[in-house]
């Protein structure tokens, strides 16, 4: 039935719409608020990817803290502190829990131990509290050389970001080990795990010797001199790098944060699956030639989609995609990234070319001041995102906040298209429209409608009474969707009035609008209801001849009545057509069986709407037959039909 009453006319006014367009989709500021405090030293934020309650928080300093429903719990996870060297670039760098950690209690840590060396481990969560890691379960991956550590020659450029990627496979960036200008040329030698980004299949038996395989589609698997785990080259620090996360609609591409030297901060983007790439340090800085001594391991060499100088910042914090729905359309697909020396903040816009997956940005936005400033937002270590995609911040002032919409005061809009503004109507008719906030964030804003009609222009609020007509019902209107956006599909409304006394009406609709907790809109439409009785005589002909008795048959119903047919008498006159007075012929009896109207008026309650009589004692003479029908809605007889019969 909603989608009847919603299928018939729509009249949008469209100037009026685009107007609203306009202002609805111009870019809103953001808004960060503080979702969980107390850290020291926060270097990621992990989802759980089994519990959409549970994120954990990295620090720096050696431990894994849990937050459940928002509150930080006071056990922590994991506690890894004396088997941490920290401080500077060192410490707990990186977590990430296996794509099937419900069943499989896996999870990952990357850190540099106290020699200063990089150890990737294993553990499982504790059986018995799935909240603490059971420590005993603790497995360092053995490297090609054999031993359970990466050698880091120096203390900075630790990398050390991991995380699953959309293949199942576990990914970590690696840094070139440290110092300035990577003066063994590591991060382009093919035998050193540094300055890359490796590649592994975690998916081993847990007694495994290495703790992992190398998977045979990595690029450099058989090629001589070439260690397997590298996916990439020719990374300086890619302190934090994230993939776009295909659950929530993103490609699987590799976005990477790579630090600079002293004259470039840069982003690198890998189409999903496409390995074997060289990013060129250290024999380019973003795009810049910086040391070019040693030649390349091979070429070409990428340049970054996006960089910046020194002026702008010192230290980039790779970010994430934003696949989320809180912040609007406007935002999804955008990267947001930081950087951790200047404290500030930004999106680009990524365009991908759908032929060969490759990206470029566009349309930078500093999102800082908007955020809270550098103040309040502090250095920015790290992004994360939760179970719906939302965005949050690592701090170094303690804080993880949460990127948030923009407090904005309610828009709400209500449209009547049916009926027409001073139109006339019979009962039942149909009231429909469209109804939203433009500032909503989520849903269409407006929850629910009442509908009133208050008698005429004039009404008179101590004399008369306003009617509650009835709550419409919500629809969808993907016309109205294409305009405001998706979310707003579902604003249709429609709903069938019946039962008034005809008569002229003001219709108020008063719309709940989620944002203020109440009714806060009004749309009011004039339509004046004309009387709804419906009245035939079947029986008998008109201008036929008929032989007293004669049966005298019809129906009658009143479509505004609320039930029943709506007649409660019929009355029957004949008029002399050679004049005098007329002569009440009788009262048909009620209720026979017209299932053809119940049909004609979609409505079973109509069935029992016919009358009949034998009609006689009549003088011979020809008659005008008038029959008057009573309805119970206007308490008159509203209604009258006339047949000419010459009676014998």
């Amino acid at each position: 039935m909603m989608s009847e009453l919603l299928g018939g006319r729509r009249r949008i006014a469209l100037a009026a719409i685009a107007l609203l367009v306009t202002a609805a989709s111009a870019r809103a500021q953001l808004t960060s608020t503080v979702f969980v405090s107390g850290f020291t030293n926060p270097v990621a934020f992990v989802q759980d990817p089994s519990n959409a309650t549970l994120q954990y928080v990295v620090e720096q300093g050696g431990v894994i803290k849990v937050i459940q429903n928002g509150t930080l719990l006071a056990t922590p996870f994991l506690n890894l502190t004396s088997n941490v060297a920290h401080g500077s670039e060192q410490g707990l760098l990186g977590l990430a829990f296996a794509p099937d950690y419900g069943s499989s209690r896996r999870f990952y840590v990357c850190f540099t131990n106290t020699a200063g060396h990089i150890v990737v481990a294993r553990f499982l969560r504790s059986n018995g509290n799935p909240l603490v890691a059971d420590t005993s379960t603790r497995f360092d991956f053995v490297w090609p050389n054999g031993q359970a550590f990466i050698f880091h020659p120096f203390a900075n450029h630790n990398g050390g970001n991991l995380a699953f990627g959309p293949d199942g496979f576990l990914y970590i960036g690696m840094g070139d080990g440290g110092s300035g200008n990577d003066p063994d040329h590591r991060a382009q030698d093919p035998a050193s795990l540094l300055g890359k980004m490796l590649r592994l299949d975690v998916s081993v038996a847990l007694n495994h010797a290495k703790g992992y395989i190398v998977p045979s589609s990595n690029p450099f698997v058989g090629q001589a001199g070439y260690l397997g785990e590298i996916w990439s080259f020719g990374l300086r620090n890619p302190w934090r790098w994230s993939f776009d996360d295909v659950a929530h609609g993103g490609n699987g591409a590799i976005v990477i944060g790579d630090v600079g030297q002293s004259a470039r901060e840069e982003i690198n983007y890998e189409p999903s699956g496409r390995g074997g790439r060289n990013y060129g340090w250290r024999n380019r800085e973003g795009t810049l030639d910086n040391v070019t001594d040693r030649a390349p391991a091979f070429l070409p060499l990428i340049d970054p989609i996006y960089e910046y100088g020194r002026s702008v910042g010192t230290v980039v914090t790779g970010g994430v995609i934003y696949r989320g729905s809180a912040l609007g359309a406007t935002y999804r697909g955008r990267y947001f990234f930081a950087d951790f020396g200047s404290r500030r903040i930004w999106s680009l816009a990524l365009n991908i070319n759908r032929v060969t997956g490759e990206a470029t940005a566009s349309g930078l936005v500093d999102h800082t001041d908007e955020l809270g400033g550098p103040t309040v937002l502090g250095n920015i270590a790290s992004f994360g995102v939760d179970a719906a995609g939302e965005i949050y911040l690592c701090s170094f002032n303690g804080n993880i906040r949460r990127i948030a919409p923009p407090v904005r005061s309610p828009n709400p809009i209500i449209n009547i298209d049916l009926p027409s503004q001073g139109g006339v109507v019979t009962q039942p008719f149909v009231l429909a429209g469209w109804a939203l906030d433009a500032n909503a964030t989520t849903g269409t804003g407006i929850s629910t409608i009442h509908v009133w009609a208050f008698p005429a222009a004039s009404w008179d609020y101590q004399t008369e009474s306003p009617q509650f007509i009835g709550v419409p019902n919500f629809g969808n209107r993907p016309d109205v969707g294409a305009f405001f956006g998706s979310q707003f599909t579902p604003s249709g409304f429609g709903l069938a009035v019946s039962g008034l006394q005809p008569g002229s009406y003001n219709f108020r609709l008063f719309g709940w609008v989620d944002a203020m907790g109440g009714f806060g809109v009004v749309r009011t439409v004039d339509v004046t209801i004309a009387s709804s009785t419906r009245l035939t005589i079947d029986l008998p002909p008109n201008n036929s001849t008929v032989n007293q008795p004669f049966q005298l048959a019809g129906w009658a119903i009143d479509t505004a009545a609320p039930g029943g047919t709506g007649i409660d008498t019929i009355h029957v006159w004949a008029y002399p057509i050679t004049g005098g007075p007329p002569v009440f012929v009788g009262v048909p009896a009620l209720g026979g069986g017209r299932p053809d109207v119940a049909a004609a008026f979609a409505g079973s309650r109509y069935t029992p709407s016919g009358y009949n009589m034998a009609a006689g004692g009549l003088p011979p003479g020809t008659y005008d037959l008038v029959v008057f029908a009573h309805s119970v809605v206007t308490n008159a007889f509203s209604a009258a039909q006339v047949v000419r019969v010459t009676v014998r």
